[in-house]
């Protein structure tokens, strides 16, 4: 018998998500192959959070040092850790306790059944780890080159908003469109503040609106 826990998590930023679609869909799984799901762990924080900084993650992997624990089932490679290197690095915690990660949106196994390293999979990781964290950044520098073409463009008075103005939403949407966008491609309250050199509590007020 296969003894699994399951680890979901969105960002603290990220109002709208939700790990409950995570956490069914990976307790469907573990029913379709017969794993007896052990626990749960859901956690809301930001994914450049450290180790140490995300509570729920911390309690799992104590937990498991004293279960007898087969599998952590995931739902993507970016619920495990912050960078390409700590994400490694939890994978090999995890399998230096013979636990193996299951990775749902790849169907990727860590470990095989005698719970040795799965070479293939590991390599296919890393380069997905790889890959996402090139198209990470060339995202961020295509956007902020973008706005800032946008600002030559314009200049800056379609940035911000005069003091003391009261304007409808619309309006407000309207003049932070560019935001507006961003964050419906889903970046991080953090990033949109940095491309678009406008304050989070603006970002916020946009998020509201849409």
């Amino acid at each position: 018998m296969i003894h699994a826990v399951i680890y979901s998590r969105v960002s603290s930023e990220s109002e709208r998500q939700d790990t409950e679609r995570q956490t069914n869909e990976l307790i469907d799984y573990a029913h379709r192959m017969g794993y007896t799901v052990v626990d749960t762990y859901e956690e809301k924080v930001s994914g450049f959070k450290k180790n140490e900084q995300r509570p729920v993650f911390s309690k799992m992997l104590e937990d498991i040092k004293t279960k007898n624990i087969d599998k952590v089932l995931v739902w993507e490679l970016s619920r495990i850790g912050r960078s390409v290197l700590q994400s490694l690095q939890n994978i090999q915690i995890l399998h230096d306790m013979k636990v193996g990660i299951y990775i749902k949106n790849f169907n990727l196994e860590t470990l095989n059944e005698d719970k040795t390293p799965n070479s293939l999979s590991m390599f296919m990781v890393q380069i997905l780890f790889a890959v996402a964290s090139m198209e990470s950044k060339m995202t961020l520098a295509r956007l902020n080159s973008g706005y800032q073409n946008h600002i030559k463009k314009y200049g800056t008075q379609s940035v911000g908003r005069k003091k003391g103005s009261i304007d409808s939403d619309e309006t407000i949407l309207e003049r932070h469109s560019d935001v507006a966008k961003l964050l419906k491609r889903g970046l991080s309250i953090r990033n949109i503040s940095a491309i678009t050199k406008k304050s989070t509590n603006t970002v916020l007020k946009v998020k509201k609106l849409i």
